[in-house]
């Protein structure tokens, strides 16, 4: 467990030193000669400045390449095991966890689409039972991110499912697709729908069809 007194004192510590260090730097500036001071203003500080901000920028470049390789590289472990997975149930989990960490993307996951979209809709459409609600949510909302408009007539369909949930990643899913052909039945939804989330994510839904 942390001591509160200790984190105190390195945090009045490290105010002792920053202050040091501000008064050194005016201490020094001071006894600078004019001539000294006016090159440091117009040449030493500009180029400092560019050199901060070009290490910056660098920084940043090579931290988004460091991401963008572990995501593929995670991508790369997860796909394989969802290739290898036989329980249907480890199978499902996977799934999502491959489209989530892909941030619901297709790029890089398009020899699994096929299986993926078999899956999400045998999971959609035998998940029967309020008890396994959450289940055929996270399908229906899953299968809008395959981009793969053959499955709109089915996310319509989980539009009048009987629990809010389901309904409301149906339309989360149907926005991704950004499927114009169901613009009625989600306008319906947004208009007459008595759970606020539904009405709020066909509304969103419609606003993604527009961009």
């Amino acid at each position: 467990m942390v001591d509160h007194r200790d984190q105190g004192q390195a945090n009045l510590t490290l105010l002792a030193v920053l202050l040091g260090f501000i008064v050194t730097g005016v201490w020094v500036w001071k006894r600078l000669s004019v001539e000294t001071q006016d090159y440091i203003v117009d040449q030493a500080v500009p180029m400092a400045t560019i050199s901060l901000v070009a290490a910056g920028l660098l920084f940043i470049s090579l931290r988004s390449l460091h991401r963008r390789r572990k995501k593929s590289r995670e991508r790369a472990r997860l796909l394989s095991l969802f290739e290898r997975e036989t329980v249907q149930d480890k199978r499902l989990d996977l799934a999502f966890t491959l489209l989530e960490v892909n941030a619901y993307r297709i790029d890089g996951l398009q020899s699994a689409v096929p299986a993926l979209k078999q899956l999400f809709i045998t999971t959609l459409q035998r998940a029967l039972g309020d008890k396994q609600h959450r289940i055929r949510g996270m399908a229906a909302s899953h299968l809008g991110a395959l981009q793969d408009l053959s499955v709109v007539p089915l996310l319509v369909k989980a539009l009048d499912d009987d629990h809010a949930y389901v309904r409301s990643c149906a339309a989360l899913g149907l926005g991704r697709l950004r499927a114009t052909e169901a613009r009625e039945r989600l306008k319906t939804a947004m208009e007459h729908d008595w759970d606020q989330t539904v009405r709020s994510r066909a509304r969103e839904a419609l606003e993604r069809m527009r961009e």
